[in-house]
């Protein structure tokens, strides 16, 4: 699920996880879905959900799988390092009929409360959609809580359409969720010069 909810006094860094960022990677993922999410679910199936998803283990094969990105927005703390939100990119999992093997998805986008509105999801959003369109023009899908009104008014701006929904399972819970697409843009050929020859 992706979603893009006092701007800290250091001036966070963005930038690109690498396999050495496993802790922060599933600390920042398990803090965010739960200050997000943590609410609707039974703590079993939460707990259960996050350590499936967000485990060291599962952060470290997302960051060895080249299929995906992942990216981190950190500032500097008495600890070191503190990650703020996260992003993640890949190859789309979606349940849509519609859905090519060459089609991408933006997976999540994660700020934490303090960071909501601040522009920075934003930035995050498009270094993500960047990538993902790195080789040129790609079809582009997102999953969205039917709920995150916020969310999938931004989304909308941005050129996604809803295009269906699913079933998304915590545990027992099973989360309604809607799948926004954004189609490839048509590459343009370069315009042919008058007389050319090959």
């Amino acid at each position: 699920m992706a979603t893009e909810s006092s701007t800290p006094a250091v001036t966070p860094v963005f930038r690109r996880a690498v396999p050495g960022d496993v802790a922060a990677l599933s600390q920042i993922s398990a803090r965010t879905f739960t200050d997000t999410f943590g609410h609707l679910y039974p703590d079993e199936d939460l707990q259960a959900f996050l350590q499936e998803n967000y485990s060291l283990a599962a952060s470290a094969s997302l960051l060895a799988d080249d299929r995906f990105a992942a990216w981190l927005l950190e500032k500097d703390g008495a600890q070191g390092q503190q990650a703020l939100g996260y992003a993640v990119a890949g190859s789309c999992g979606l349940p849509h009929a519609e859905v090519q093997p060459g089609d991408g998805e933006l997976k999540r986008l994660y700020l934490l409360p303090a960071l909501h509105n601040s522009g920075w999801g934003t930035r995050m959003f498009q270094a993500a959609l960047d990538w993902l369109q790195r080789d040129g023009p790609r079809t582009l899908w997102i999953s969205v809580w039917s709920e995150n009104l916020g969310a999938q008014r931004f989304y909308q701006r941005h050129g996604f359409e809803k295009v269906g929904e699913y079933e998304f399972p915590v545990g027992r819970v099973r989360d309604r969720e809607f799948m926004f697409r954004r189609l490839a843009a048509p590459r343009l050929d370069p315009p042919s010069v008058a007389g050319s020859s090959q």
